[in-house]
């Protein structure tokens, strides 16, 4: 059961908190903390499948059962707008990601600053599970740099479309190989991983880049890195892309997804299933514009395709406390649809939901909130409702009522809910109040009301019976009808 309602019932808050409060001020809120959402009991039922239906067709190639993650909240993450992170905070985030299990934590370029080289320097001393690497230019000054830090790895960068090397760095591709190789050799000779990749691939010439890859693979980097720099690949671009290096490759292949048109989240999947074997993500998605392929998205997407798999690898139960500290750091809420942390991911309103919920939590839900330590909720305090989610909630407050009770209770509150917003408080009311109502002489209110409210309500409740009566009758005759088609071919079937 999630959670267990007696521990919530006459809780003032539905869920865990969303982290404190922001530099600005905001609130980042809970999750399902909003006026008529609460925690309602549900029958256990956590995928009772023996196989999983939405499990990737087995490729030999996809490495959707096997991928790493680099995460670069403390790189790429840095360059989202309102990023800054001194030390102290950058060795907090940096522990966090190594105790829920990331495989590799990606830092600023050395190079960047001279605040930017200590803190390198700092956290490589830390000890941490994952790799330590560094994000560097292709060249030899650079590389150097990030070498003496300390750092695991080096990854390398430059520009290959045609936009990049007119307008950013303003060399040809017989210098970036040539400069790719003498770097490689070198931070190899250092004993470090190195990984290659290019700036802005999807926009670069196919001969120019399977060329370049396949050199610094020949002279054995460890991985190849594609980046959609500006975010403007599709997921079938992505996949025919990184087929068709896989072919060429024999070493690693690492993804780095922009967001820009909303398909990272998608982009790196993909790529998995295609053959790549490292997905680059951060906090919430942070980066340049509109950031990258969010860490805890990620999760969404793969724990779904193989949940034995993600769920012994990674803390899942730590993804909120690390999502909150990084929104606190960069005085941001967490968005209200986010993947598994928004305060909306497990929330339940329409009726026909609310049922099937309570009977079956994955008839409405593809993931299972106590894999990552959450819970999920039912509103039922709004012109939605249904009489089951009112059903539940009576129990939960210990009134016994018959059905037709909680039905007569439920268009109360639904007339209700066409008079004016409803908190949860004013729900609870309503049905204690009805339940009062009952069994004594003495009537309470159902809610305290203006006098226009009360013509509302009348108004509401009036329409809501008529609807109700029009529905019964109309059961009532298409039962009729279908009794006398049955009869009829009874008979006909006699004779």
């Amino acid at each position: 059961m999630c959670p267990v309602p007696d521990e919530v019932a006459d809780a003032p808050t539905n869920g865990h908190a969303n982290g404190h409060a922001n530099g600005n001020g905001v609130s980042n809120g809970t999750n399902g903390s909003h006026s008529g959402y609460r925690a309602i009991p549900t029958n256990q039922n956590t995928r009772p499948q023996s196989s999983n239906p939405y499990a990737p067709v087995q490729d030999f190639l996809s490495n959707v059962s096997s991928f790493k993650i680099i995460e670069s909240t403390l790189r790429e993450g840095e360059q989202f707008a309102n990023a800054f992170f001194d030390t102290e905070t950058k060795i907090k985030i940096a522990k966090a990601l190594d105790d829920f299990g990331v495989d590799y934590i990606e830092l600023t370029s050395p190079a960047a600053s001279e605040q930017s080289r200590l803190d390198c320097e700092t956290i490589c001393k830390l000890g941490l599970k994952a790799k330590i690497l560094t994000h560097v230019r292709c060249n030899m000054n650079d590389a150097k740099l990030a070498v003496a830090t300390g750092v695991d790895g080096v990854d390398v960068v430059i520009g290959t479309s045609s936009h990049l090397m007119e307008h950013s760095h303003g060399k040809d591709m017989t210098y970036i190989k040539n400069t790719a190789i003498e770097v490689i050799e070198y931070v190899k000779s250092q004993g470090k991983e190195i990984r290659f990749s290019s700036e802005d691939s999807f926009r670069s010439d196919l001969v120019d880049l399977l060329t370049i890859y396949s050199a610094v693979d020949k002279i054995g980097v460890n991985r190849v890195g594609i980046a959609d720099t500006v975010g403007c690949a599709t997921p079938r671009q992505v996949y025919d892309l990184v087929r068709t290096l896989r072919g060429v490759v024999s070493c690693d292949i690492e993804t780095h997804f922009h967001n820009d048109t909303g398909c990272a989240i998608a982009n790196a999947y993909c790529a998995l299933e295609a053959g790549a074997t490292h997905i680059d993500t951060s906090v919430i998605g942070i980066g340049e514009r509109n950031g990258i392929t969010p860490l805890g998205g990620l999760m969404a997407r793969m724990i779904v395709a193989d949940r034995d798999y993600v769920k012994s690898k990674y803390k899942l139960e730590k993804i909120k406390e690390i999502e909150d500290l990084v929104a606190e750091a960069v005085e941001i809420n967490v968005p209200f649809n986010n993947p598994i942390t928004g305060f909306c991911a497990f929330t339940h309103k329409a009726g026909i939901h609310a049922k099937a919920i309570l009977n079956n939590p994955s008839t409405y839900e593809i993931i299972d909130p106590t894999d990552f330590g959450m819970s999920r909720y039912v509103h039922f305090a709004s012109r939605l409702t249904g009489w089951n989610a009112i059903k539940s909630r009576a129990e939960q407050l210990g009134l016994d009522m018959s059905d037709e009770q909680i039905k007569a209770v439920t268009l109360k509150i639904k007339a209700m809910a066409d008079v004016r917003p409803l908190a949860i408080d004013d729900a609870d009311s309503i049905i204690r109040n009805f339940h009062f109502n009952l069994s004594n002489d003495q009537q309470r209110p159902l809610l305290k009301l203006t006098n226009e409210e009360k013509e509302k309500f009348t108004k509401a409740e009036m329409d809501l019976n008529k609807e109700k009566a029009k529905k019964e009758l109309d059961a009532a005759v298409d039962a009729q009808s279908q009794g006398s088609i049955t009869e009829k071919v009874q008979q006909a079937t006699v004779s």
